[in-house]
């Protein structure tokens, strides 16, 4: 039987249910053809299909809500679908993140074009990756040290917050008023009912509650007070 090798210089493909660790994952992911999404979980490939329009569609005002606390809190930062390396088997592309910047004390790093280290806050939009979001990203996500993890989870909908207690992430209950409040990021608030519905009015009236503490105003402080030289935010890789 016949087996056809790679070419000398050139990284095999990337196969759904391979273990790799996290440097040969990528250098074999960076090596694929154009529009290739893969995550490395655990150790392994998940090669997910297409995004649809009911993920894209919840994608958009979870986008927007993160981006307008960014807006108003300086030393934060959202980013959309960035590749994010966890540790020596862990390679994801979390829907959104918001940390801290490195320059004002955050705990990840920008390492060419990349972020390294666990975020403060992720949010996943889970249909057809339900499982997986729920399950083995979860787990990579805890063992990570992600201090909040939301899922925007479709058919059903809901919404789950967990939040980093004792090395696990356990899904915590909103408020007595229905409202989600970070603990990491405070002044963010979240209206769940007005996520789901793709409501951005509900969405922001509850983020400009807030917005309006005084927890939100205080931490805006301390950040400024633990900025440091811009050079603190340089991205490894320009080094």
């Amino acid at each position: 039987m016949s087996t056809v090798e790679p070419q000398a210089g050139i990284a095999p493909p990337l196969v759904e249910g391979q273990r790799l660790d996290q440097a040969t994952f990528h250098e074999r992911y960076e090596a694929m053809p154009s529009g290739t999404h893969a995550e490395l979980i655990g150790g392994v490939v998940y090669m997910p299909s297409p995004v649809g329009r009911d993920h894209a569609r919840a994608h958009v005002p979870t986008i927007v809500w993160m981006d307008r606390y960014a807006e108003a809190t300086p030393g934060v930062e959202v980013l959309d679908s960035a590749t994010t390396v966890l540790g020596r088997e862990s390679e994801l592309q979390p829907d959104a993140l918001l940390r801290i910047l490195p320059e004002y004390g955050g705990r990840t790093a920008t390492e060419r074009g990349f972020v390294r280290g666990a975020p403060e806050l992720v949010v996943e939009v889970s249909k057809a990756t339900r499982y997986v979001d729920l399950g083995p990203k979860l787990e990579d996500y805890e063992r990570a040290g992600v201090l909040e993890y939301v899922v925007r989870a479709l058919d059903p909908d809901e919404v789950i917050w967990h939040v980093l207690r004792e090395g696990r992430l356990v899904a915590v209950p909103p408020g007595a008023d229905s409202l989600y409040r970070s603990e990491v990021f405070p002044g963010l608030w979240l209206d769940p009912a007005a996520l789901m519905a793709g409501d951005r009015v509900g969405l922001r009236v509850a983020l400009h509650q807030g917005l309006a503490t005084a927890e939100h105003a205080a931490f805006v402080a301390r950040l400024a007070a633990a900025r440091v030289s811009p050079c603190g935010g340089c991205d490894l890789g320009d080094m």
